[in-house]
């Protein structure tokens, strides 16, 4: 598995989606893991974290409309994303938050998500 984003689609200004991201256990476990932007033309963005024990930190701009939770035992990391805006239109990533500026799992293709205005 390594990571697989999915649960990203088109949705409008004010919409809501669920981002998932499955994990093999050698990279999910134990690690802060985070979500990722990537805008066209921007460079990649941390968008959230959270611990093994639940820990969450937030990029500003998505304080109170998104929230970060993890499955221990599937291995899986969700983001919950309410009140979407244009500006978070991006391709999603999901992966470690980097010990040492290195990441422990590939950056694999992400999930598009769109917020029309």
């Amino acid at each position: 598995v390594q990571l697989q984003a999915s649960g990203g689609g088109l949705v409008q200004a004010g919409g809501s989606l669920r981002l998932s991201c499955a994990a093999s256990g050698s990279i999910f476990s134990g690690n802060v893991m985070g979500w990722y932007r990537q805008a066209p033309g921007k460079q990649r963005e941390l968008v959230a974290t959270i611990s093994s024990g639940g820990g969450t930190h937030y990029l500003d701009s998505v304080k109170g409309r998104f929230t970060i939770s993890r499955d221990n035992a599937r291995n899986t990391v969700y983001l919950q994303m309410n009140s979407l805006k244009p500006e978070d239109t991006a391709v999603y990533y999901c992966n470690t938050f980097p010990v040492g500026g290195l990441y422990f799992g590939p950056w694999g293709q992400g999930t598009q998500v769109t917020v029309s205005s």
